[in-house]
């Protein structure tokens, strides 16, 4: 009785009398360095918080900005609008010193984020108003009343 390799074209050895598939060194090194290893180093790792997640609603009289901060207060936050462009940010500094007969424990944290928008030309600026609430601060933009969506009329024929 003879045993026969089936050699495939990746090069790998697999042998057909078992069921189990177990992957050769090529393509588990492979996949080591295939994976999306990329989406770590692009992440802002180095100022010690993620971009916070957004969501933007519209309705007929006003635009709606909620970002999701847990953890932080209302203090933490600096809203600017120059121009069209409303900016949200926050910088964190943290420095703790413990000091015990023989040793002083020292930690230092950092943590910033900064997003942008764009607003467009219909809101208005003057009356822009924003809120921290459980974790979520919410900016409030109103429209400006030429922009805001009138409802359906009938229009009579003479």
């Amino acid at each position: 009785m003879s045993n026969l390799i089936n050699v495939p074209k990746n090069g790998s050895l697999s042998n057909t009398n078992s069921n189990l598939n177990f992957p050769s060194w090529s393509s588990w090194i492979d996949e080591i360095f295939n994976r999306d290893v990329a989406s770590v180093f692009t992440s802002n790792f180095n100022t010690g918080m993620t971009l916070p997640k957004v969501n933007i609603r519209e309705t007929s009289d006003a635009y709606f900005v909620d970002m999701a901060v847990p953890g932080m207060k209302k203090s933490d936050f600096e809203i600017h609008l120059e121009g069209q462009l409303l900016s949200i940010s926050s910088e964190i500094k943290d420095q703790n010193e413990f000091q015990e007969d023989n040793f002083t424990r020292r930690e230092f944290g950092y943590s910033a984020f900064k997003r942008s928008f764009t607003l467009p030309e219909t809101v208005s600026e003057e009356k822009i108003k924003a809120k921290y609430n459980d974790g979520i601060l919410s900016v409030h933009l109103p429209k400006k009343e030429e922009a805001r969506q009138k409802p359906p009329r009938t229009i009579t024929i003479s």
